[in-house]
C-alpha cells in the first residue's frame, strides 16, 4: 500500500530562527551535507538506490567510530536492505529507544518538475528535492546526530537503536522482514519516528506541535459491475458502467459515523489552545463528545482533515471500465481507499460499503489489511516534548495526533512496541503538503531546527542531557 502521510508546506518560520543560534554553522553545513547525499540518490521504492543509499549511511557511521558489528545491512533483497545501527550507552539496565526513519521514496517524474527531483537543490530559504521531507530530513537528522554525538563522546543512559527502512512507501516488507527474522534487535521500551508528527503553524507563529500516537488503518476495496455485454447500437438499461457509476454516487454521499478514540479527543481538547476562539470553541464542544451533524460539518467545513480524524473515510481513488469503443461494457471496476479508524473491523467496513453501493456492484478486498493499535500516551514522552516545544517552538501546546496516514509505525504497534511520530519539522496548517509531489520542499531554517528539537528530545529521554559541544 502506499503510505499517504496528511502534512502541510514547509515554511522558513520566524519561531525557528532563534533556536538556531545553539547550533554551530559546521553543525549546519554537516547536517546539508548529510541531506544533500540523501537526496542525490535516487532512492525510489523497489531500486537499488535504496541499498545505496544504505551503504553511505553505513560509511559515514562507520567514519565516525562504530563498529562494524553495531552497523547492519539487513534485508531478504537488495532493493529491501535496510540499515541497523546501535548506538551503545550505559549499562543502567534501561531497555533501549528505537529511533526510525525511511529511506526509499516515491518515484519522481523529472518531466513534471521545474528541476531534477534526484539533484539536492538549496533556492531562496528552501532545500529542494524528491524524498527532502518524506523522509530524507528525518533520516539525515537521525545520521548526523548519531555522527555528532559519536564524534563527541557522549554515552547515553541506555542503547539507541536506528532502524532506516527501504520500502515504507510501498509494502512494508522491510521492517516487517526486520520484526520476523530479527526480533532481537527490536527489544526496546518504546520508538521515537521522525516520518510522523510535525509543528503546526499560522501566520508564521507555531500553534502546536504533534506526538502521533495513532494511525489509521488503510484497506484497499474493488467495487466490480459485470455484465453479458453486446454490441453498442443496441443499448441496454443494464450497463455496467452506469451501474457502477450509481453505486459510487452513492458512496460519493456517505459519511461512516463519527468515533473518537483516546488520542482523537486529546487532539481535539489540546489543539483547541491555540486556534481562534470559534475554532477553539468546536473543537472543545467534540472533544467533549458533543458531535452532532452540525457541530461536525462546521468543523469539517475549515479543515477537511478534522473530518478524517473523526471518523472511517472510504473514496474513489481509480476507475475503469469497458473493452471496446463499439461494446456495451462487460466490467467496469473502481478501486475504494479506506482510512479506518484503529478499532473499526475491516469485516464491518466492507459490509457498509457493500449496502451503500447497492446489490448490483460487488465489493471485494484487494489486500491484507493490518491493524493500528493506538499507543498510550507516555508521560515522559509528552513531557520532553513540551520542554522541545518551550525551548523551540514558541511554547505551542503539545497535541496528540491519529495520522490520517501510516507509516512504519504501524508494524512495530502491532510488534508490541508503542510508538511516537516526532517529526519537529514546521508545516503551515493551510497550506497543501509537496510530498509526493513535485518540487518538494522544505525550509531551510525549518530542516536545521528540526535536527536541533529532534537532539534534544533523545537526549531528553536517553540521557544524560548533557553533550560535549
Amino acid at each position: 500500500m502506499t503510505h499517504t502521510i496528511v502534512r502541510r508546506t514547509l515554511l522558513v518560520v520566524s519561531c525557528v530562527v532563534t533556536t538556531l543560534g545553539a547550533q554551530s554553522p559546521a553543525h549546519r553545513a554537516e547536517e546539508r551535507a548529510v541531506l544533500a547525499e540523501l537526496v542525490n540518490i535516487n532512492s525510489s521504492s523497489g531500486t537499488l538506490g535504496v541499498q545505496r543509499i544504505g551503504r553511505a549511511v553505513a560509511a559515514r557511521l562507520r567514519t565516525a567510530g562504530f563498529s562494524a558489528a553495531d552497523v547492519q545491512l539487513l534485508g531478504p533483497s537488495p532493493t529491501l536492505t535496510a540499515v541497523v545501527a546501535r548506538y551503545r550507552g550505559k549499562s543502567t539496565g534501561r531497555k533501549p529507544v528505537l529511533l526510525m526513519a525511511h529511506m526509499d521514496v516515491v518515484t519522481a517524474l523529472p518531466s513534471d518538475w521545474t528541476r531534477p527531483p534526484f539533484t539536492f537543490g538549496e533556492s531562496d530559504g528552501w532545500y529542494y528535492g524528491r524524498g527532502v521531507e518524506d523522509n530524507k530530513a528525518g533520516l539525515a537528522a537521525i545520521v548526523s546526530t548519531f555522527v555528532r554525538w559519536k564524534r563527541a563522546g557522549w554515552i547515553p543512559d541506555r542503547d539507541l537503536i536506528a532502524v532506516l527502512t527501504a520500502d515504507e512507501e510501498t509494502d512494508g516488507n522491510s521492517i516487517r522482514w526486520l520484526l520476523k527474522n530479527h526480533r532481537a534487535l527490536f527489544d526496546v521500551e518504546y520508538a521515537l519516528n521522525t516520518d510522523a508528527g510535525g509543528v503546526s503553524m499560522e501566520g508564521g507563529k507555531a500553534v502546536g506541535v504533534s506526538l502521533q500516537a495513532s494511525e489509521k488503518v488503510y484497506a484497499d476495496f474493488t467495487l466490480e459491475s459485470l455484465n453479458p455485454g453486446g454490441h453498442s447500437s443496441v443499448p441496454r438499461a443494464d450497463n455496467a458502467i452506469y451501474e457502477l457509476a450509481a453505486g459510487l454516487s452513492k458512496l460519493g454521499g456517505f459519511q461512516f459515523p463519527v468515533r473518537l478514540n483516546e488520542v482523537s479527543t486529546a487532539f481535539f481538547r489540546e489543539g483547541a489552545a491555540s486556534q481562534t476562539s470559534e475554532l477553539g470553541a468546536l473543537m472543545r464542544t467534540v472533544a467533549g463528545g458533543q458531535t452532532d451533524s452540525a457541530t461536525v460539518a462546521k468543523l469539517g467545513a475549515v479543515n477537511a482533515y478534522f473530518n478524517s480524524v473523526l471518523r472511517t473515510t472510504c473514496v474513489a481513488t481509480r476507475l475503469a471500465g469497458g473493452h471496446a469503443d463499439n461494446a456495451l461494457p462487460q466490467r467496469a471496476t473502481a478501486l475504494v481507499n479506506c482510512r479506518m479508524l484503529p478499532d473499526d473491523p475491516v469485516d464491518s467496513v466492507m459490509a457498509v460499503l457493500q449496502r451503500v453501493v447497492g446489490a448490483k456492484v460487488k465489493v471485494s478486498r484487494t489486500r491484507e489489511v493490518v491493524p493500528s493499535p493506538p499507543s498510550p500516551l507516555r508521560a515522559d514522552v509528552v513531557a520532553a516534548m513540551t520542554g522541545i516545544s518551550k525551548s523551540l517552538f514558541d511554547g505551542a501546546p503539545v497535541v496528540p495526533e491519529m495520522s490520517t496516514g501510516a507509516t512504519d509505525g504501524l508494524f512495530t504497534r502491532n510488534a508490541g512496541i508503542p510508538t511516537y511520530g516526532v517529526s519537529g519539522l514546521a508545516f503551515d496548517q493551510n497550506e497543501p503538503s509537496r510530498a509526493h509531489g513535485r518540487d518538494e520542499r522544505i525550509g531551510v531554517k525549518s530542516f536545521h531546527a528540526s535536527v536541533a528539537a529532534w537532539e534534544q528530545l533523545v537526549q531528553k529521554l536517553a540521557g544524560p542531557a548533557s553533550l560535549v559541544p
